[in-house]
């Protein structure tokens, strides 16, 4: 079977709960409280989890309400947010292989 495309950090972290707890969960925010409370991501990364899945949804549901300048303060100012969060992605990965399949 060939592995999934997960396109964004919340979706990686939906895999991580299902495949390496048998978590199942429907919102992206709740995504990141999930991986908090499995000790996948420390508070602070799911704290800008939570925020990153917030602004998902005002995108999807209010995008009209989404200014130029907003959008260029977030890429030209928290792009390392997103780092943070794969790195902490990866070194739980690196710490638990045996959690999840080769296909991640």
């Amino acid at each position: 079977m060939p592995a999934p495309r997960i396109r964004s950090c919340a979706g990686l972290g939906r895999y991580i709960l299902s495949k390496g707890f048998g978590i199942g969960v429907t919102e992206y925010k709740e995504t990141a409280v999930r991986l908090e409370e499995v000790g996948v991501l420390a508070s602070d990364t799911a704290v800008l989890l939570r925020l990153m899945a917030g602004y998902r949804n005002r995108l999807v549901h209010f995008y009209h309400d989404i200014q130029p300048e907003e959008l260029y303060d977030i890429c030209q100012n928290h792009l390392n947010d997103l780092e943070t969060i794969a790195e902490g992605y990866r070194a739980w990965l690196n710490e638990h292989p045996e959690r999840l399949d080769e296909g991640l």
